[in-house]
């Protein structure tokens, strides 16, 4: 396949994921009330960035590298292209012009084309430079890019998003380190805790402790349950603690599919 095919199938595809992730990422903002089409760690990482484009570019910025890589050297996006460059990106230059969030990241539309302009972009650049990378260079741009952002990934964004938490009160402190620190140790990444204790924590804060945040407590202690046992967690710390792990759990993680030691 010749690099113009390839560039003309990009902007297409570019165009289209970057308008349905802008539009999706957008429309969060207005559940219940509207169905939201995003990812519920985007809607945590965009409010996470609290309006200001440099950390919503710096965001997506950090996962850059390590999805470029990935394509230039296994010719495979991440995910994270979608869930996180895409709209933070469109965030940022949207926020740029005027910062009120309720005119730009809130409005579905904006963030449609703001994405669709993001998508054409960024998928158009890592496809024209995998195709045009030497098979040489690509091993050795997978090897040096990827151990970088992991680095970037974990410790760093961690440690970033650990202040900010800290820095926005003194509940949402306590909330984003206690479940930064449960999230490190079953998923082995504090960022998806530590943007639930912001949530929480700011919820409170604005709000009390009213059906929705209770309802957010429930929700995010079933997450930490359900995504503990499937990853056998649970069987992990009784060895950790040098318990033998019961046979019918063991059995019971069968019944599941997750096959524990």
């Amino acid at each position: 396949m010749d690099t113009m095919t390839i560039i003309m199938e990009s902007i297409i595809i570019g165009a289209l994921v970057g308008f349905g992730v802008g539009a999706g990422a957008a429309r969060m903002f207005h559940a219940p009330n509207v169905q939201g089409m995003g990812a519920f760690r985007t809607f945590g990482e965009l409010n996470a960035c609290e309006g200001d484009p440099i950390s919503h570019f710096s965001f997506g910025l950090g996962f850059l590298f390590n999805s470029w890589a990935s394509v230039v050297g296994a010719g495979a996006f991440t995910q994270d292209v979608e869930h996180r460059i895409i709209p933070n990106w469109a965030a940022a230059a949207l926020l740029s012009r005027n910062r009120k969030v309720e005119e730009t990241l809130h409005d579905p539309k904006k963030m449609a084309f703001a994405g669709a302009a993001i998508g054409v972009v960024i998928v158009t650049v890592m496809n024209s430079t995998a195709v045009a990378i030497p098979a040489s260079l690509q091993v050795i741009a997978t090897k040096v890019l990827v151990p970088a952002a992991n680095w970037l990934i974990n410790p760093v964004m961690p440690i970033v998003f650990w202040m900010a938490a800290i820095d926005a009160g003194q509940r949402s402190g306590t909330w984003a380190t206690v479940l930064g620190g449960l999230s490190q140790l079953v998923m082995g990444n504090a960022v998806p805790g530590i943007v639930l204790g912001i949530l929480i924590g700011k919820g409170v804060d604005d709000s009390g402790w009213n059906h929705i945040t209770k309802t957010l407590v429930v929700a995010v202690v079933l997450l930490f349950v359900l995504s503990g046992f499937f990853r056998g967690f649970d069987a992990k710390l009784l060895n950790e603690f040098h318990i033998g792990v019961p046979a019918g759990l063991i059995e019971f993680h069968k019944i599941f599919g997750s096959v524990v030691k």
